[in-house]
């Protein structure tokens, strides 16, 4: 058996999802010597099946949330804006921008209104009403007012691929089954990785001064093999919708429907490989859909798609599902908190940006609870080149094998 490379670091970051891959760039750019280790594809699980929508905290407008911390959220749709301009680390400028901006539409509802009235009053970006020639054509004939609102919507592959390529020389895939282990001098406190399997590369001893889980799902098992508690984490399952068409059939939307203090659906569109538009359909939809089979599903998203998107022939489309868990810090009453979330236990960290536009944030805390690097750690990639790299994760609706023509 190969003889071990024993390498010394300030931090190794477990997930190679937005978080993790943010992070990594944050840490570089202070000067920590960081490795991140992957045991799927990059954004397996929760980045890449959002919809990517860069929004300053709608939800927590609707639904009256005006802490502190929901307020920080209301900032992250600007930094993101520098990053994809080139004018702030990460540099994003090979990330897809979908679109520069949502719509926001309401149904006939008072409630509605009163929803509408509290996103154009308390967000910072405010709504902008348009006129009906600049509707999109998919709202065409909705009984009610049309908005912009300023707020990006990113393609999450692209964005994987754009970080990960800044850091191509500090990525490795690992098998976490049979080749990972962790050598501990008390609970939390790591002593020691130890990696094999890494074809075919010999076994690698990683000894970090911190550790950083952010495997979003994973957390909890890797809580568990450096003996913490799995208690500190909860999952809020969705059950999205997916349809496809050609444009003419279906046509490009960004945006929100609004009713009351919720979303009553969210829709972001994507090309799929095929050239077909992709319709993601989530919101409440998404949260109702859970305790529902996808045939089920999809037979409610016609029904409502129905009442609120007047400009589409739906039962020209395919339709299918996807589940997908977000991890989050756990609440003591089991609500979403309402910022990222980081715990500190011995030298590990555990963090959850609880959603994807707050990556920079939660980056920002981590880089703050961290000791300041060991600037006697030299530590030079080029001595792991021989080790696999993990691609970026597909789509959904490019792994999705069951489709619908009409549910």
């Amino acid at each position: 058996m190969a003889q071990a490379r024993e390498l010394q670091l300030d931090v190794v970051i477990f997930g190679g999802g937005v978080a993790g891959l943010w992070l990594l760039d944050e840490l570089m750019a202070a000067g920590y010597q960081a490795l991140l280790l992957e045991a799927h594809a990059l954004g397996h699980g929760q980045t890449i099946a959002s919809q990517g929508i860069l929004h300053g905290g709608l939800k927590y407008t609707l639904q009256g949330i005006f802490t502190p911390s929901a307020d920080a959220i209301r900032e992250m749709p600007n930094i993101w804006r520098d990053c994809l301009a080139g004018r702030q680390r990460p540099r994003l400028t090979h990330t897809n921008l979908r679109s520069a901006h949502c719509y926001l539409w309401q149904t006939d509802s008072a409630s509605s209104r009163l929803g509408m009235f509290a996103a154009r009053t308390a967000l910072r970006i405010k709504p902008v009403e348009l006129a009906p020639a600049d509707w999109p054509a998919a709202l065409a004939g909705s009984p009610r007012k049309v908005y912009r609102l300023d707020e990006p919507v990113i393609d999450p592959a692209s964005l994987l691929a754009d970080l990960s390529r800044q850091h191509h020389d500090r990525i490795v895939k690992i098998d976490s089954e049979r080749g990972l282990a962790f050598d501990l001098s008390e609970p939390g406190r790591v002593a020691v990785i130890r990696l094999t399997h890494l074809d075919p590369g010999g076994p690698i001893h990683l000894r970090p001064s911190a550790v950083v889980f952010a495997a979003g799902r994973g957390n909890a098992e890797l809580q568990q093999r450096v003996g913490l508690s799995r208690q500190t984490m909860q999952l809020r399952p969705l059950h999205m919708v997916v349809a496809r068409g050609n444009e003419s059939d279906l046509p490009p939307l960004f945006g929100h429907c609004i009713d009351g203090r919720r979303t009553r659906l969210t829709i972001t569109s994507a090309t799929d490989s095929r050239g077909r538009t992709v319709w993601q359909i989530g919101g409440q939809v998404a949260e109702d859909g859970v305790e529902m089979d996808p045939q089920t599903l999809v037979a409610h998203a016609q029904a409502e798609l129905a009442a609120v998107v007047r400009g589409v022939r739906l039962d020209r489309l395919e339709w299918s599902t996807y589940r997908v868990n977000r991890a989050e810090a756990a609440t003591p009453d089991g609500r979403r908190p309402d910022t990222a979330q980081l715990s500190r236990q011995g030298n590990v960290l555990t963090a959850w940006p609880t959603k994807l536009v707050l990556a920079p944030h939660l980056a920002k805390i981590v880089r703050e609870s961290l000791d300041a690097p060991d600037r006697t750690v030299r530590f030079d990639p080029s001595v792991l080149s021989d080790l696999p790299r993990p691609r970026v994760a597909q789509p959904p609706w490019e792994t999705e094998q069951t489709w619908f023509r009409n549910a």
